[in-house]
């Protein structure tokens, strides 16, 4: 008798603790996708601010008469095609979704580049405050924007760093969570851009 009562003891100690680890376990991933979507959250964010800012700058550059239509046409263009493509909290696991998003996101930050080397032929529009002000603008969202992939880069390592992790192994499993896909550089990316002011 005090031997089955032993172990019925050392059985629910067992599972007490194998119960008090996986609640454990559970509850810091729940807390590190927060933390990964509202990351995600930023980044979207400052990629809205760049949407946001980008109507303002063709209408500037518009006013330079005989500034190349095509170059602005191709900001608007991607303009259109970025913010067409919303990825909620589910799609940051699909990959193919990602790509997507990044294509398209690249797509408008190399249009913006082109504009923007376009204009140095036009003194009379750099002369403007109102350019000015935009170039600038637009440039501390595109360093905000780094910062925002960043941080959600080490976000989403943090949480598959959990997911794959003995036992987040096997709780996220169970309970359904999956590996997130991080932010990834364009193909190409590695190389310096070529600038000519030709």
């Amino acid at each position: 008798m005090k031997v089955a009562l032993y172990t019925l003891g050392a059985i629910l100690l067992v599972v007490g603790i194998f119960a008090f680890t996986g609640v454990g376990t559970y509850n810091e991933l729940v807390n590190q996708e927060e933390a990964m979507t509202q990351s995600w959250a930023d980044v979207e964010t400052q990629y809205q601010r760049r949407a946001d800012l980008i109507p303002n700058l063709v209408n500037t550059v518009r006013g330079a008469a005989d500034f190349e239509s095509e170059t602005l046409i191709a900001v608007t263009e991607a303009r259109a095609r970025a913010t067409s493509i919303n990825l909620s909290a589910d799609d940051l696991s699909n990959p193919s979704r990602m790509r997507e998003f990044m294509a398209a996101q690249a797509s408008l930050g190399g249009a913006l580049g082109r504009l923007l080397v376009v204009s140095e032929n036009y003194p009379q529009l750099r002369a403007t405050e109102a350019f000015q002000t935009l170039q600038t603008q637009l440039e501390g969202t595109e360093n905000r924007i780094t910062v925002a992939r960043r941080d959600y880069n080490n976000s989403v390592a943090m949480y598959n760093t959990k997911v794959r992790r003995f036992p987040g192994s096997i709780i996220a499993g169970i309970t359904g969570f999956d590996r997130r896909t991080p932010f990834e550089a364009q193909g190409g990316a590695e190389k310096a851009p070529q600038v000519d002011f030709n």
